[in-house]
């Protein structure tokens, strides 16, 4: 038997696109659609509401869609409040469990919502003396009191300011084929934006930064009060400090750009380097680093997050090696984020899409549109996808932010 479900999106749905999306998933699934109400907003400010009746062939297509549109701000037509079990075990979750999405939350109790302090996609939500918060399963214990199922749990499509909008001139929302000062002259004046609000900047890098020559203008954003938190793998710092110790990245001189002797060990030597003084800290204060990204954190007291993976080398000795212990530490920095700069880091981005806010403002720069896509795909539907050289595009932030 057909099984029917109204809900309801409510936001910036008609200039951002979010409803026509919508409206093509209903379809693309399957299932039908009526629209029972609609009030669309005279003004850019102005909120739009649908009220839409779901159609699918059976209840099971309907629970699994409509779990689906709730990642775009879709929210069922409820007035009861949210239902919770008690964990039975540490780190595991009650079957039936809610899984979060990035975007605004709130939760029924009581007859009053309340909002989530702390989104983040793929979580539970866990009831609480201070209210609903998102858990990540590991960190679950037993007799948390955690929600179970979609009654009383509600979501706010992501808001689209007219600012960002520009960016989806053209059609596609990842396009080379976009002029790349404009973009650079964008992304400076949100990065101006979130400061000025007294939000943090995060950037992620990968180790492309260090080969396409961009550290010494990503150590100067830093220096001069740009960046306020960093994450990377081990890769990144190798070969950021590689380059500083040694003046090559990977074995490569950095001034000529050809292969030195032996240099394939360079980066080997550093690690080694870097372990037998305990830290990168270390290694800055007795004089062995006296230049490059990390070297500026460490002289400026920005922190920073390694996380590492099982193809390094060494690792340094501040790396992460648990991989859970690394994604906690990096949760630990995103609280008051506001703009994040993701800079040719395909893992390393969608792990810090992970756990990033809908309202962190994100902008991923990499030459392969397909990590732009891939950060999207995973649900970081806020990401705006900038296809262009790394290091040219560093260098011209550096120049719109910094000055020449």
């Amino acid at each position: 038997m057909p099984a029917t479900e109204r809900v309801e999106i409510e936001g910036h749905i008609v200039d951002s696109l979010i409803l026509a999306k919508v409206l093509d998933l209903i379809v693309g699934a399957g299932a039908e659609y009526a629209i029972v109400d609609m009030a669309i907003g005279r003004t850019q400010t102005d909120r739009s509401r649908a009220v839409i009746d779901v159609v699918a062939e059976d209840e099971p297509s309907l629970e699994r869609l409509l779990e689906h549109l709730q990642v775009h701000g879709v929210n069922r037509l409820t007035d009861t409040d949210a239902s919770s079990v008690a964990a039975d075990a540490d780190g595991v979750l009650p079957e039936g469990f809610y899984s979060t999405t990035n975007l605004p939350t709130s939760v029924r109790i009581g007859g009053h919502w309340e909002p989530v302090a702390n989104p983040e996609m793929d979580c539970a939500l866990v009831l609480g003396a201070t209210g609903p918060r998102t858990v990540p399963m590991h960190r679950i214990r037993r007799g948390d009191s955690v929600v179970v199922g979609p009654d009383g749990v509600r979501v706010e499509a992501l808001p689209r300011a007219a600012a960002e909008l520009s960016f989806e001139f053209m059609a596609s929302e990842v396009s080379s084929e976009k002029p790349k000062a404009l973009l650079v002259r964008q992304v400076a004046d949100r990065v101006r934006a979130c400061r000025d609000r007294g939000e943090r900047i995060l950037v992620v890098c990968g180790p492309v930064l260090v080969h396409t020559g961009a550290c010494p203008d990503l150590a100067r954003l830093i220096r001069e009060g740009w960046v306020d938190v960093l994450f990377a793998g081990n890769g990144f710092a190798t070969h950021d400090m590689e380059s500083n110790v040694l003046g090559t990245s990977l074995g490569i001189s950095v001034e000529a750009g050809l292969p030195i002797e032996l240099g394939h060990s360079n980066h080997l030597r550093v690690i080694n380097e870097i372990r037998r003084r305990g830290s990168i800290a270390a290694a800055v204060q007795d004089g062995y680093v006296t230049g490059g990204v990390m070297y500026e954190c460490v002289t400026r007291g920005v922190p920073f997050v390694l996380v590492g993976s099982v193809r390094d080398d060494g690792p340094l000795p501040d790396v992460f090696t648990d991989v859970v212990q690394g994604v906690d530490a990096m949760r630990e920095h995103v609280g008051d984020v506001g703009a994040a700069l993701m800079f040719a880091s395909t893992l390393h981005a969608i792990a810090t899409g992970n756990i990033l806010p809908a309202r962190v403002e994100t902008f991923c720069v990499d030459i392969n549109p397909a990590v732009a896509t891939k950060l999207t795909d995973r649900g970081s539907h806020q990401a705006v996808g900038i296809v262009t050289d790394i290091g040219l595009f560093v260098r011209d932030l550096t120049t719109e932010l910094c000055g020449t």
